[in-house]
């Protein structure tokens, strides 16, 4: 009796996070904002040339976790050892997120797997970091240390978003060429924030004080190319629009909808702090908002993309 009642005891009886489970989509919700964040100290590491502020890895100052003070110190070290405070931060987050996302047994395999994303971008940020710090800021993995932040603000957006669905298979909620547009939406963003980081690289704000760019490369012929891209960008957001505004009105396209004006603002505000930053000499606080623009973008093209489709 007792083996056929424990067999037939529901899944919930036995989910011993089950008075959690209700803290699930805030958790969710700090960790796309942690994503966010690393985005714009990391920034700040950059543009305040604090990258090797922390001359040590794990460690900041040999046999030291934290900044040791002394008459020589700078706030550099404490910029960069921000920063890496709140990858810890993330961490914690990533631990919460697997423990309530992998553990939900009343959720898809699919579903559940998602869980385990963050703390894998967090552990490889953290190998990055300290390659970076050995290293010496090689460019190429600064960039790589930016790319991963930017997958992990898409991971986490998908992560929130599937979260508040059911496991059933995705439906388009308008016809195929507006799926299509936002598509091609999703794609454009890859140049966008690539070129973006290359811009960066090869100007005055790269992150070294000693030399005036990371990457050898013409800043206006990058520049334009980066701007090109924004432009594709903007025409198909604009297509996009067009196409949701002409279909029928449901609850689902109705949050599309809202979804791809929210991407209008933050791609205008975007693009107004680009141009300012161009033709005002790229000062530094500008370029801190522009990398936290960019970070943003990525959320909110994830949250329209994301808004086309729906599950039972």
């Amino acid at each position: 009796m007792d083996a056929v009642t424990a067999t037939a005891t529901p899944p919930e009886s036995r989910d011993v996070l089950a008075r959690f489970r209700g803290w699930t989509r805030g958790v969710l919700i700090a960790n796309v904002i942690g994503q966010v964040l690393i985005i714009v100290t990391g920034g700040a590491v950059r543009l305040t040339g604090s990258g090797l502020g922390c001359s040590d890895w794990p460690f900041c100052t040999p046999g030291h976790f934290t900044p040791q003070y002394h008459p020589a110190t700078t706030y550099h070290a404490f910029v960069e050892f921000g920063n890496r405070t709140l990858t810890g931060v993330l961490l914690v987050l990533a631990l919460a997120v697997l423990a309530l996302v992998w553990t939900d047994r009343t959720r898809s395999n699919a579903y559940r797997a998602l869980g385990l994303v963050p703390l894998l971008g967090v552990v490889a940020q953290a190998v990055i970091g300290g390659v970076v710090v050995l290293l010496e800021l090689d460019p190429r993995w600064v960039s790589l240390h930016f790319g991963v932040s930017a997958a992990l603000v898409w991971c986490s957006a998908y992560l929130l978003h599937r979260h508040g669905e059911g496991d059933g298979e995705p439906v388009a909620v308008a016809g195929r060429a507006t799926t299509g547009a936002a598509r091609v939406l999703a794609v454009l963003l890859v140049p966008v924030v690539t070129l973006g980081v290359l811009v960066t690289g090869s100007g005055p704000h790269s992150g070294d004080t000693t030399v005036g760019y990371r990457f050898a490369l013409d800043p206006q012929a990058i520049t334009r190319s980066h701007s090109g891209t924004v432009w594709l960008f903007v025409l198909t957001l604009a297509l996009l629009l067009v196409l949701l505004h002409r279909t029928t009105t449901t609850p689902q396209v109705a949050a599309a909808r809202r979804a791809a004006w929210l991407l209008v603002v933050v791609t205008a505000a975007q693009g107004a702090i680009g141009y300012t930053q161009y033709f005002t000499g790229l000062p530094a606080l500008l370029v801190g908002f522009h990398m936290a623009g960019s970070a943003l973008l990525l959320w909110a093209t994830a949250n329209t993309v994301l808004h086309l489709r729906t599950r039972a």
